[in-house]
Order: C-alpha cells, then structure tokens, then sequence
C-alpha cells in the first residue's frame, strides 16, 4: 500500500468522478484507476461501484476512507514537524478564530508576533465556535481563539488569555446613549439586532436578557460584527456585543454602553489539543500569545 494509492483513493472518493480527480491531480486517469485497482486488490474488497461514468464508495469503502483521510492527516503533520524542527522559525502556523475576535484581538497578536517571528507564515481560518472545537478535535487545526471558552473537555486544553464583559451598542439617538452604564432591563422594549441562533453570542444574549427577566424581541439578525453595527447604526434595533469587538471603534452613529447589571462576562483564549503535540511553530506562537497577554494584563 502506497502513499500514492490512498491520496488517489481519497480524491476519487470525494470527486465520485475518475477523470475530474485525474484533472485535478495532473496524472493520466488510467494511472489513478490502475493504483485504484492495485489498492482494491491488496485490500481484497471493491472500493467503488462503478455507476455509469461515476462511481460511489461502497459500505467498506467509506469505512476505509474515514481511517485513510486520519492516517493521510497524521503523516502530513509528521512530516511537517520534521521540516520545522529542522527550522522551527520558517514554518506555518494554521490558527482558527471566529468573527466576534476578527476585528482588534487576532489582528492585535498577529501584528506583535510578526515583528519578533517576520519569517513564521499564518494559515487563518475563520469558522463558527462548534467548528473551531471540532476542528481542533479533528487535526483540522491544533489552535483556536474562542470566546467563551468551552466547557471542560478531555481532549482539549484551553488557555485563558483575559475576561471581558458584554456591552450594550445602542444607535447614537437612542434615549439611554448618554448614560454612563445601564441595567439591561433598561432594554426590554427595545427591538434587538443579534448572531442568529446557533451562534454563541447569541446564546449569550439570550441567557443575559433571561436572567434579566425578559426575552429580547428580536427584529434583524446578522452574521458579522459589521453587519451588527451597521443595522444599530441604522436605528433598527439595539445589540449586546464584547468589549473587545468594539476597541477599534464601533460603527458610526452608535454608543457603547457598559451594562451595570447583570455584568455579562466571558472568557477569552486558546485552545489546543491535549492527546497530540503540536508543531514548533505553533508552540512558539502559543508561547507568544500567553506571555503578550499576561504583560497586557500587568499593565490594566
């Protein structure tokens, strides 16, 4: 069984078409149905019904396929870690973040870590909070900003790097703009601008506005911070959003607000896998992000 056999294999699956897997992988497509052949012979079992022009994995096939995209993933990051612990400072450094940090903290550290480590590359990717977990679990990832962190996991370590608290983003001539600090049951007849449901920060939200003894009335939602500030700027509704998407300067035509009660806290970090190690390069960024965040901290 060769490497070449399963990457093969791995891209017929998911193409469910010889030829277009062949185009892609800039091989003859008799070289890819031969090693396909070569792989189903070894194993002793069709991989693949052959419909027409396509083909399908067959019950075993998608067994062997879940185990060979995992046994694919670990040999590439093995390979990986022996590049960078060859020259841990060239490596690349794939990190997951989620929009509600998009704003000031990713571009924040990343900007820090860029003028010690200038030859260090990043692979960003943003996803939703289940994602990113998943991804971590999964070796799509080994680091992910989250916040809130999640709930204590055996297979992920999770680093607090600062807490924030939620703030109320009211539109500019909203009656309680002027206000130092508001009860969040100020808000109750407000209409509200929120992440749909699903999103953390919608959960958030919501279990703010229950504990303050209401449900919010929720008239727009959107999927981004801009989105958000830009329906409050507009007067649509009210929202409640972290301190921290809020530093570079919320939209115009909207005032941060700080709520007094109930304070709406939440957790910052990073996560990590616990059952596997990481790469140089993201040990070091790891590092990174600790010691920058706790020398903030000292300062505040």
């Amino acid at each position: 069984m060769e490497l070449r056999q399963l990457r093969y294999f791995v891209e017929v699956a998911e193409r469910e078409h010889i030829s277009e897997a062949a185009e892609h992988l800039h091989v003859a497509q008799s070289a890819i149905s031969r090693q396909i052949a070569n792989l189903e012979d070894e194993l002793g079992t069709p991989l693949f019904e052959r419909i027409g022009r396509n083909v399908k994995l067959t019950p075993i096939g998608r067994t062997f396929l879940e185990h060979t995209i995992t046994a694919l993933k670990a040999i590439d990051f093995a390979a990986k870690q022996v590049e960078e612990y060859l020259d841990p400072a060239k490596g690349t450094i794939k990190i997951g973040f989620p929009t509600s940090l998009a704003s000031y903290v990713l571009p924040t550290v990343i900007s820090a870590f860029k003028r010690e480590y200038p030859d260090l590359q990043f692979q960003l990717r943003q996803g939703s909070y289940r994602f990113l977990i998943d991804a971590v679990k999964n070796r799509e990832l080994n680091l992910a900003f989250l916040g809130p962190l999640p709930p204590k996991d055996e297979s992920i370590q999770s680093t607090i790097l600062f807490t924030e608290n939620i703030a109320a983003l009211l539109p500019a001539n909203h009656p309680l703009a002027k206000k130092e600090s508001i009860q969040l049951a100020d808000l109750r007849n407000d209409l509200f601008v929120l992440f749909p449901d699903g999103y953390i920060l919608h959960k958030v939200a919501m279990d703010a506005c229950r504990a303050a003894g209401f449900l919010p009335n929720i008239i727009s939602e959107g999927e981004d911070l801009d989105a958000l500030k830009g329906l409050v700027a507009a007067g649509i509704g009210v929202s409640l959003l972290p301190e921290s998407s809020l530093y570079d300067s919320a939209a115009r035509f909207t005032i941060k607000v700080p709520i007094e009660s109930p304070t709406i806290p939440r957790t910052v970090g990073i996560i990590s896998p616990v059952n596997r190690e990481i790469a140089p390069s993201e040990k070091i960024f790891l590092d990174f992000v600790k010691n920058f965040f706790s020398r903030l901290s000292q300062f505040q």
